[in-house]
């Protein structure tokens, strides 16, 4: 049966796995204790939709035990699209995978802006207030995405009614009329100006830099402006001269560089694949942060060998592709107590996922295409996955007697084991996508039947039950009658 299901063509194989894979995604999130949380595209929340942009949201249990969950947010912007200034209330970690433009935030009583471009990583802090605007290009239009990871734990849990961040203008708005005016000292016309303007979507046109009264984008000109008193620029002015553009007055900026994952060298790297990890070391402003960034590209046909994380937690984003997941628990006695089994887990691009701490995982690539996910790992320490195989095999640390011990075979047969393979991060394994397929495959029919079992046995039950039922009702009536 197993050939049958590997010789057909793998389009066949997924959109048999279409409409099982989109029911069963939502079960695998709510199932923090031991599931392995999977979120297809289709199930992201929409927070913001316009015609120059969206941004939406995945809610992600990594099953590590934290309290709260991670939030993952996937900001799209058209060319030429600002994103208006937002206060972050989570530390924020984030990752541009098409596109380029200028990120600005303001904090510490200064402003910063960067580029960002495709592959770049960057981290900001809790309390920083940030914008991005998306680059006009004119030869190749191409939208900014970017992808930003709050994380949930202890040391960044905010508040769920306000969400990882909040509008400036919602924020300055909430306030009544008299607070402000006597909060910015301005006069009365200054606040009703801005109070009367059309409220904007959080995405809105580029904006340019000349810019007049009576202009369209001539609120968020004062808006802007409010928002550099709101931070505490000493050069605000916002008296009875409205119309002087501060945009073109002379600001003390800083600039910060990024860290681009395209551009660094990879740790590790062979014909299978790469990979490249990103933590403190590589980028300063992950320092005192609690995540880490990570891509991973395999080729066609290959795995990432099985390895567990000993210290931190993954949720990953397939960037390109799709590929298949096995991932075991660290004990399957524990795992049968607690309801809990393996997991086979088929991921397409735009899909997230998420292994615990301690879960022992493959990835690999179908034989027709690469295989490419990046994510974010929730660890304070630097985390060195622990491979099984190959040179660096965790294994060849063991005393040699007690491994052969441990697996009941001879110190021969352990030394064949660990000798042959001489790779063990990135290998090649053709077919072996196409093989977890066709089991998954064969598990949803076991399972499907399994429960059809289930049903019939029930049905049998609840018509015994009832014939049971009316033979007492026929024999209290008879009963009856005979008295």
């Amino acid at each position: 049966m197993m050939e049958k299901f590997t010789v057909l063509p793998l389009c066949v194989l997924l959109l048999l796995l279409t409409i099982f894979l989109c029911s069963e995604a939502s079960a695998h999130n709510d199932d923090a204790l031991c599931g392995f949380p999977v979120v297809t595209r289709d199930q992201r929340t929409i927070i913001v939709e316009t015609e120059l942009g969206e941004i939406s949201a995945v809610e992600i249990n990594d099953g590590c035990g934290i309290r709260g969950k991670h939030h993952i947010h996937f900001i799209t912007l058209d060319p030429n699209a600002l994103l208006l200034p937002v206060l972050l209330h989570s530390d924020m970690v984030f990752f541009v995978h098409t596109g380029s433009g200028n990120l600005t935030w303001v904090d510490e009583d200064k402003e910063t802006m960067t580029e960002i471009r495709r592959g770049d990583v960057y981290r900001l802090r809790p309390g920083t207030i940030f914008y991005i605007q998306s680059n006009l290009e004119t030869e190749v239009r191409e939208k900014l995405r970017v992808y930003a990871f709050f994380s949930g734990n202890e040391a960044n849990i905010y508040d769920p009614c306000f969400g990882p961040y909040s509008s400036i203008r919602e924020l300055l708005f909430s306030f009544d009329e008299r607070i402000l005016r006597a909060a910015f000292a301005v006069p009365e016309e200054v606040i009703e100006t801005l109070r009367n303007a059309t409220k904007p979507p959080l995405i809105v046109q580029g904006l340019t830099k000349n810019r007049t009264e009576g202009s369209e984008d001539y609120s968020w000109q004062l808006q802007s402006r409010f928002l550099k008193l709101f931070v505490g620029d000493e050069d605000g002015d916002l008296g009875l001269d409205p119309i002087i553009d501060m945009t073109n007055k002379k600001k003390k900026k800083t600039k910060k560089r990024t860290y681009n994952v395209f551009e660094a060298d990879p740790d590790f790297e062979n014909c299978n694949g790469r990979s490249i990890t990103v933590n403190k070391k590589d980028l300063h402003a992950l320092k005192g942060s609690s995540v880490g960034v990570f891509m991973v590209n395999l080729t066609k046909g290959s795995m990432m060998g099985p390895h567990w994380n000993p210290r931190a937690c993954e949720i990953s984003i397939v960037l390109r592709g799709k590929g298949m997941i096995r991932v075991v628990g660290s004990s399957e006695e524990i795992m049968k107590e607690k309801k809990c089994k393996s997991k086979r887990l088929m991921v397409g691009e735009g899909d997230v996922f998420a292994v615990p701490r301690f879960h022992a995982m493959a990835q690999m690539s179908f034989n027709n295409d690469s295989f490419v996910f990046m994510g974010f790992s929730t660890s304070a320490r630097t985390n060195y996955p622990e491979f099984i195989a190959g040179k660096s095999s965790v294994l060849r640390l063991l005393d040699r007697n007690v491994l052969a011990a441990t697996l009941n075979v001879s110190n021969n047969t352990t030394d064949l084991l660990l000798g042959a393979q001489k790779e063990g991060v990135m290998l090649e394994c053709t077919s072996c996508a196409e093989e977890e397929l066709a089991r998954l495959m064969e598990e949803i029919q076991q399972e499907k039947e399994e429960e059809e079992a289930r049903n019939r046995e029930g049905e049998r039950k609840r018509e015994g039950e009832e014939a049971r039922r009316e033979a007492e009702e026929r024999e209290m009536r008879w009963g009856g009658r005979g008295r």
